[in-house]
């Protein structure tokens, strides 16, 4: 154990609430500080969100998704994403979100980075992907609960956005953050 009492160890855990999409637990841990003390923690599988580059007459769009959410009752404008399916690769999942939402399937398709939704209460990541030379399939395939319009957005319209309304899903913020932060889109700093 850490000696300034920073860091915690885990001595136990108890699941409090289970359901398809996410799992709830007590987690018991002890620091040399604090004594020992009960955390809960959200599990839930690892999700992706693909940042689609599509190349067209008028320049470069984000190939987008609206769609209705219900944890803030609105309808959002977001990149495509989605959850893991047990024991697949986050670069397979995104490919299969990003075709199951916008009907694109990616020409190549690059790891920008992961993060961690909400650390303090959440176990899960968040891979984050570039998707270009995009292949229009004409075919969406959406779950059965899911209503999804694919909107061809301006980079620069998002970036404005990003934020207000449409645009106010926190992870898609931090997806263009990668995006922009990519060595093939913005320099980096000189030294």
């Amino acid at each position: 154990m850490d000696e300034d009492g920073f860091s915690w160890k885990e001595e136990g855990r108890k699941k409090v609430f289970d359901c398809a999409i996410f799992s709830i637990r007590e987690s018991y841990c002890r620091s040399a500080r604090a004594g020992l003390r009960a955390y809960t923690v959200i599990d839930a599988s690892d999700w992706v969100i693909v940042v689609p580059v599509l190349e067209t007459a008028q320049g470069k769009k984000f190939v987008m998704a609206r769609q209705w959410r219900h944890g803030s009752g609105c309808q959002t404008l977001e990149f495509p994403g989605g959850v893991c399916e047990s024991g697949e690769d986050p670069a397979q999942a995104a490919a299969r979100e990003m075709l199951e939402e916008t009907g694109y399937r990616p020409g190549s398709l690059r790891r920008l980075g992961a993060l961690s939704p909400n650390p303090a209460i959440m176990s899960n990541r968040a891979h984050v992907f570039l998707a270009e030379n995009l292949i229009d399939t004409g075919r969406t395939e959406f779950d059965p609960d899911e209503y999804v319009e694919t909107e061809l957005v301006a980079i620069e319209d998002a970036m404005r956005g990003m934020g207000r309304p449409p645009y106010v899903h926190a992870l898609m913020g931090s997806a263009l953050l990668y995006y922009l932060q990519d060595s093939r889109v913005v320099p980096p700093a000189s030294q």
